[in-house]
């Protein structure tokens, strides 16, 4: 692997590594289905701690999946490129293959 190949790798791992985790899917798709949101909004919808989602939130931006903007003492989020979802849509077709797979191999 070359080293232009091997960085390019790279950054799209890191950008699966930012998807890894539950909450981040489910900010995700809250950001994808409302447009943006707010820390305090996400709090409520995940159910956890404004530290634990902005932590979440913050490793989303690091990966280049959300940007965020400052109006007065808040701070809103949106998806940087809508086409994450897509990942998203992949990784559930690949869990219900895998379970039909599994289906049929029982039968």
């Amino acid at each position: 692997m070359d080293a232009e190949t091997k960085a390019r790798c790279e950054m799209t791992a890191e950008v699966f590594r930012a998807l890894a985790h539950p909450s981040r899917v489910f900010i995700v798709e809250q950001l994808a289905k409302h447009g943006e949101k707010c820390v305090c909004e996400m709090t409520a919808l995940i159910g956890a701690d404004m530290s634990t989602v902005s932590r979440h939130l913050s490793a989303l931006k690091k990966a280049g999946v959300v940007e965020d903007e400052r109006r007065g003492t808040m701070t809103f989020y949106r998806l940087r490129t809508p086409c994450v979802l897509k990942f998203l849509q992949c990784a559930e077709r690949v869990l219900r293959e895998n379970y039909q797979a599994k289906v049929q191999m029982l039968k």
